[in-house]
């Protein structure tokens, strides 16, 4: 378990502050579980040491991520715990795996309220998630706590079991979803947003780093429409493609007509790939000044802000799925 810079040993308020849960909370899970304050001086109140506050993080995530407390205090009694000057922001090898057992076991994991995964009041800080899965609903947890690295734990171990696609259409999917939704109908929670986009894009990239040796001789782009804003399925697309061997160079950026048909003048690639999700975005004409050179590259768009009539030639991609195999195949796989 990676270690942590020795702290003082800190009152249960103090513990509570720093975890974000309610002192209440922290008693409950020293009553129920045995995972509490290993100092005591006569005549004064337990304090926490800093393996105690290791622990009780360690407990937290899990807990976040839908295993049940009694398994999550277990686990974090069982571990090792050394305290040092390393820093402990990063999910350790022991979390990791009950992360991975809670997505292998979905059904087995209880589906707690936010208020029972924070111990703090429900009203509001709850993520509509309708019929979704207990990991999607850890997930969402970690984005309400604003806890990075443990959903970039969670994204990471579905992945690990799943692969890409499933991953994007199964668990991110429904949580992306339900994230823009409450800031949709509240104008809040942006912050919570950028949390959980953050750890997409790292376990994403992590993907792609692990590609070594790509089997496409020529390289493939994939752009985000001029305008366009919401540029994440390309992430899902690229890591998607590196699961199958195939690199690619991302321009995730808003990318004007002029500079994508430079792109494309320079890098010569097989295949295109633009991506619009609002119709600001979507403008066909901007497919149609691509360049025409032999060997001809395939021209693909995704997304729902493609409005008319596409040009000669350029093809609509379904789904993730869609667009990962056909460009695998132009690609040469």
């Amino acid at each position: 378990m990676p270690s942590v810079r020795v702290v003082p040993s800190l009152t249960v308020s103090a513990v509570a502050r720093r975890l974000g849960v309610a002192p209440a909370t922290l008693r409950t899970w020293d009553r129920r579980y045995g995972i509490g304050p290993s100092s005591h001086e006569a005549g004064s109140h337990r304090r926490y040491s800093a393996q105690d506050m290791i622990r009780l993080e360690h407990m937290r995530r899990l807990v976040i991520a839908g295993v049940p407390p009694v398994d999550a205090a277990r686990d974090a009694l069982n571990a090792e715990v050394l305290a040092s000057d390393d820093d402990a922001s990063e999910p350790n090898a022991v979390y990791m795996a009950s992360v991975t057992e809670l997505i292998r076991r979905p059904a087995a994991a209880k589906v707690m309220t936010v208020s029972e995964s924070t111990g703090r009041p429900g009203g509001g800080h709850v993520i509509a998630l309708p019929g979704a899965s207990a990991t999607s609903r850890g997930l969402a947890r970690a984005a309400l706590a604003l806890d990075g690295p443990t959903c970039s734990a969670i994204i990471d171990a579905s992945i690990e079991l799943q692969g890409v696609i499933p991953t994007w259409n199964d668990l991110l999917v429904p949580v992306l979803a339900g994230v823009g939704e409450r800031w949709s109908s509240t104008g809040k929670g942006i912050e919570i947003e950028h949390t959980l986009t953050g750890a997409v894009i790292s376990s994403l990239s992590e993907v792609m780093r692990r590609l070594k040796a790509p089997l496409n001789a020529r390289a493939v782009i994939l752009a985000a429409a001029d305008r366009e804003q919401h540029s994440l399925p390309l992430w899902a697309v690229a890591a998607g493609l590196a699961e199958r061997q195939i690199s690619v160079r991302l321009l995730n950026e808003p990318m004007p007509a002029s500079s994508l048909v430079q792109a494309v003048q320079r890098i010569g690639p097989a295949a295109v790939f633009v991506w619009s999700q609002t119709s600001v975005s979507g403008d066909p004409q901007e497919i149609a000044t691509l360049p025409h050179f032999r060997p001809a590259p395939r021209v693909l768009v995704g997304g729902p802000g493609w409005c008319g009539d596409l040009p000669r030639g350029v093809d609509r991609v379904a789904s993730l799925s869609d667009a990962v195999a056909r460009i695998a195949r132009a690609a040469g796989e």
